[in-house]
């Protein structure tokens, strides 16, 4: 049946259409649809290719852009770091205006080169090392004529009205760094301060002048100069000059009254003092306390003192539980303050009786120092504030050891000591060391240094270079006169300097740790000698060069180079650690390279023999280095050069600290922070990572490497799997820092010497008598020849400073 169509009509009629119209029509139009459709499906595949090639284009750009965005984002966080280095914006110039990203970005590349160039030349003429920093000994040994006449350790208290205090406090709490002291050390601290008055136009603080003080502005007007510009001023509330109680430091800018001003005052010893002596009664009260406990009674004084390190306060109110009956429990506790009640189920009453009462000494729960322990009693405090020192098991066996650990080690201390005495004095000669192929080079040294006059001994050696230059003084590579292959590095140091920085005792201290020191990875030292003006210290030369200065040529070092300098470092500290000696200045200035690529410990200036279980309190180290215990005046031992540890590692793999500033407060209060305020780079790894923040723990008794094992947690550590620490002590791990043309590696070392000499005239005034005529020569090695007898002769005019051409 054909189906019928109509169309309505104007009129209301309808007309049906023909029926070969309607097919003609309708095939025409299916006609003429088909053969616009197949070009449209031609054109929109085409379209979809092109698309996906634009897509594919603009994905590629896009991951260009970002390769060069974050290449960009690290050159300019590198100016800045570099900037910061070599103080380009303190060149009295003014800060500029905060720049958005984008906009900081933007300004980098309309500079172009130019900007890395200038900033590159500034850095190479610039830049310096990291310099360490050291208060006066605590011992005061040596230095007791210097003290200043008006300056008691023993200061009494001023009065102060409820006023004064609260300003003073305030003061002290809007500090970023003074801020950081325990209420115990701040209450001392005010009571401490005495008042001073200034004068209008009186100078309180001259720049350029040794500091000794902080100051706390009460009343007036100061105002801030520096290199003769008004920087700003300062009102009543203000704290200022916190440096000077750390460490003797020359003040950055000078401070004068503008009205008569009462400033309190802090001198630097009086705060050192406060700092110990609390720390000191404490820790005696609670090795006091320690030993009344019949368990802990036998150990010996270090095992002692690694428990104090791990005590903690708690604090409870009145009625408040401590301890429940049933419960189990892993800790155990000292009294330190106030009372408590021990009651216990009796059979016939229905609530727990007391059965006595415990006071400050007392302790409870010791059996959870051996393995879990079911409270048999409750403890309760009887007044609010009481006072709790407080060990758990994990850590009491982390830094002390386990119950039947403690027990072996009773049983065996006396024949460990008289081991560890034989092994001691045995260790020179031992097998191991005696194999070392060196071993005959250092012999040979000592029996050439050994002939040395003690009198005229500079007219038997010949000035090669200088190697180094510092505040104390220089490093001379010398040889001797009959006998070209006999090298030594002399360290010249300025007795002026020991008296005027009161180092007296550190120089001791280094001369007799290095007479006695025989490692493989610590600089040997052969003879000391003196004269009028000078302490000579006739040391070994290690003449690969300071490991900072090859850091920073490479930038940072990969995986492999960082971990094997740790390792160098870690036998080092293994040594030392094991006869009582903490370093307290590790930092790539003070590592250096021998012929095969080894890292040596060098400059123990800072070095102390303090004992097994001891502290000590002098302030010393290197900012960026100094651990926050340190800082804190709280007494340090081993776990100071745990701090620093973490601290190199991270400088190796990145090429500078996580703790910079451009100011020391600036630095000590980000390490007061700690390292868990630091952004780790990605490109440290895991593992790195995780060995940096152990190293790096705030409480020192939390370090790796500061707990019962010492050195040996750290080489145990997943970063060191694998490690040949064997091959390393044998030195039969070849090092990725060994130079392949070894031979002329010290000759091309004082070409680079003698190009960057533009000092040498001071130099060479400076010398002591008889030794000017000894610098007239150098022997440098032509970089194209491979013998000595190719090399160049330049001879040094003292007066004109000109190298002689090469005829």
């Amino acid at each position: 049946m054909v189906p019928s169509h109509s169309l309505i009509m104007g009129n209301g009629s309808i007309k049906a259409p023909r029926l070969e119209e309607t097919c003609l029509t309708s095939s025409i139009k299916e006609a003429s649809v088909w053969e616009s459709v197949e070009p449209l499906k031609m054109r929109i595949a085409h379209l979809e290719e092109e698309l996906a090639r634009r897509d594919q284009e603009f994905r590629a750009q896009e991951k260009r852009l970002q390769s060069l965005q974050r290449e960009l984002e690290a050159k300019v966080s590198q100016i800045d770091k570099l900037q910061d280095a070599i103080g380009y914006n303190s060149l009295g110039r003014s800060p500029p205006a905060p720049l958005r990203h984008s906009r900081r970005l933007l300004s980098v590349i309309n500079q172009g080169s130019t900007r890395f160039h200038r900033v590159a030349v500034e850095v190479h003429r610039r830049l310096k090392a990291k310099e360490g920093v050291s208060a006066e000994p605590t011992s005061r040994h040596f230095c007791h004529e210097h003290r200043v006449h008006h300056i008691s350790t023993e200061r009494p208290r001023i009065h102060k009205d409820s006023s004064t205090k609260k300003l003073i406090n305030e003061a002290i709490m809007n500090n970023d760094f003074l801020k950081k002291l325990e209420p115990q050390h701040t209450r001392e601290l005010v009571d401490c301060m005495y008042e001073k008055i200034y004068a209008t136009d009186q100078l309180v603080i001259q720049e350029g002048e040794p500091g000794n003080y902080l100051y706390v502005l009460a009343e007036g007007l100061l105002e801030v100069i520096q290199n003769g510009k008004l920087l700003g001023q300062m009102r009543p509330g203000t704290a200022f000059g916190e440096l000077a109680i750390l460490y003797n430091c020359k003040r950055t800018a000078t401070v004068k009254a503008v009205t008569q001003s009462y400033i309190w005052a802090l001198d630097r010893q009086t705060f050192q003092t406060i700092m110990m002596r609390s720390t000191q009664a404490r820790h005696e009260e609670y090795f006091s306390f320690l030993r009344s406990v019949s368990l802990l009674k036998d150990l010996p004084e270090e095992k002692l003192a690694k428990i104090i390190d791990c005590l903690e306060v708690d604090y409870f109110d009145k009625g408040e539980y401590i301890i429940r009956e049933g419960e189990e429990g892993n800790t155990f506790f000292i009294i330190a303050k106030g009372e408590v009640s021990v009651t216990q189920t009796t059979e016939g009453f229905s609530e727990p009786q007391e059965i006595k009462t415990l006071g400050v000494g007392d302790y409870f729960g010791e059996k959870a120092l051996i393995s879990e322990d079911v409270r048999s009693a409750n403890i309760i405090a009887k007044e609010n504030g009481t006072q709790c020192l407080v060990v758990d098991r994990d850590n009491f066996n982390q830094m002390v050891g386990t119950y039947e650990e403690l027990q072996a080690y009773l049983r065996e201390y006396v024949e460990q000591l008289s081991l560890s005495d034989e092994r001691r004095n045995a260790m020179p000669q031992s097998p191991l060391y005696e194999r070392f192929p060196e071993a005959a080079e250092l012999r040979r040294l000592k029996e050439k240094a050994a002939g040395l006059s003690s009198n005229s001994f500079m007219k038997e050696l010949q000035v090669v270079a200088t190697l180094g230059m510092g505040g104390f003084g220089r490093v001379e590579l010398v040889k001797l006169k009959d006998s070209e292959d006999t090298a030594f590095a002399l360290k010249c140091i300025k007795k002026k300097h020991i008296v005027d920085t009161r180092q007296q005792e550190h120089i001791y201290s280094e001369k007799h740790i290095l007479q006695q020191t025989r490692s493989n990875f610590i600089v040997r030292m052969f003879r000391t000698f003196r004269d009028d003006k000078y302490v000579y210290m006739l040391l070994e030369a290690c003449l690969g060069g300071e490991l900072w200065s090859v850091l920073r040529d490479m930038s940072s070092f990969d995986e492999h180079t960082a971990r094997f300098c740790t390792g160098c470092v870690l036998e080092a500290f293994d040594y030392l650690h094991g006869r009582g000696i903490v370093y307290r200045d590790l930092k790539p200035e003070n590592l250096l390279l021998d012929g095969e690529g080894y890292v040596k410990m060098t400059d123990f200036g800072f070095a102390k023999k303090i004992g097994l279980g001891k502290k000590t309190w002098t302030f010393c180290g290197t900012p960026e280095y100094v651990a926050p215990e340190v800082i804190m005046n709280k007494g340090h031992d081993f776990g100071a050069d745990c701090w620093s540890m973490g601290i190199l590692i991270f400088e190796l793999l990145i090429g500078s600290p996580p703790f910079t500033g451009s100011d020391p407060i600036r630095i000590y209060t980000m390490v007061l922070h700690g390292i868990e305020k630091v952004d780790v780079p990605k490109r440290i790894s895991k593992r790195p990572e995780d060995l940096i923040r152990r190293l790096c723990k705030l409480n020192p008794a939390e370090r790796l490497g500061n707990k019962k094992n010492g050195i040996i947690d750290i080489k145990k550590h997943k970063w060191f799997q694998g490690f040949n620490w064997e091959g390393l002590r044998r030195r039969k791990l070849a090092s990725p820092l060994k130079r392949e043309d070894s031979d002329g590696l010290e000759w091309e070392m004082l070409l680079t010497f003698v190009e960057n000499s533009s000092n040498w005239p001071a130099i060479l005034e400076e010398m002591p008598r008889g030794r000017g005529e000894l610098l007239s020569k150098r022997y440098i090695k032509n970089p194209g020849c491979s013998k000595m007898s190719n090399c160049l002769d330049i001879s040094i005019d003292r007066k004109e400073n000109k190298a002689a051409s090469c005829p």
